[in-house]
């Protein structure tokens, strides 16, 4: 089986710089053979990739893009805590949050932005118990929020 890090570059992917934590947390927190993260925005480049509500500004396929890159910066995340995601032995659960207009009922389908991702890097290990919960805002007016746990 492929690492983790390359099947991402076959998906012309990479695990990008840890975002820096915007107020009074750290992004990961290994207890035992877990790794916590914290929510993770749909940071690239230093910006957000979309501003705005799900179903309103934000299309459900920016969602689900946003959704993706929130994914990623877990791993960013996870990777910072552990040192090689080659150590993670499964994906336990992940937590979607959906900036979304009231009227958007397509939470699922965005969150599929991040477990999709994390079933192609790990494979059977990437499958996890996941919630996709629609609320009125997020930081920054992100449209997505993800965190993971993972089992080293």
């Amino acid at each position: 089986m492929s690492a983790p890090e390359e099947i991402l570059a076959e998906l012309g992917l990479s695990v990008p710089d840890v975002v820096p934590p915007v107020a009074a947390y750290i992004p990961a927190v290994r207890s035992g053979n877990h790794v916590f993260t914290s929510g993770q925005l749909p940071m690239k480049d230093g910006a957000l990739l979309s501003v705005g509500k799900v179903g309103g500004d934000v299309s459900a396929e920016d969602g689900y893009a946003a959704a993706q890159q929130c994914a990623l910066n877990a791993l960013a995340a996870v990777k910072a805590e552990i040192g090689d995601l080659s150590q993670v032995k499964r994906v336990v659960k992940v937590l979607c949050f959906v900036a979304s207009t009231p009227d958007f009922t397509g939470q699922p389908g965005v969150a599929n932005g991040a477990s999709e991702l994390l079933g192609k890097v790990f494979g059977d290990a990437g499958r996890h118990a996941r919630s996709a919960v629609g609320v009125p805002v997020l930081p920054l007016d992100a449209p997505v929020e993800v965190e993971i746990v993972v089992e080293i």
